[in-house]
């Protein structure tokens, strides 16, 4: 970032812990360093501070794509109600040929 001293707002602190989960499943992170760090990065007032926690691991240029294509909020709504129909749908079938045996 340029300008270290711009204030984070929560979506940067998000970013920031989604990269640590990442990292932590990865295997670069210990546990006890995930909890330090997202402690840290909670606390994190500027994109500085939120840098100096990401500085000792590598970039990750995939993640970004990834966190920007994934669907969040209202968008996932009608996939689950998509999901449910199918799975009533699936329930009143099986319980016809059970009851038609």
């Amino acid at each position: 970032m340029d300008r270290p001293d711009l204030r984070a707002s929560d979506a940067d602190r998000e970013r920031v812990v989604r990269c640590l989960e990442r990292h932590t499943s990865a295997g670069r992170l210990s546990l006890d360093e995930h909890a330090d760090r997202v402690t840290r990065t909670l606390l994190a007032r500027t994109h500085g501070e939120l840098a100096t926690i990401l500085a000792d691991l590598p970039a990750e240029p995939d993640a970004a794509v990834s966190d920007a294509a994934a669907p969040t909020g209202p968008a996932t709504a009608p996939q689950l109600a998509v999901a449910f129909l199918i799975a009533g749908v699936a329930l009143v079938l099986l319980t016809a040929l059970l009851l038609l045996r």
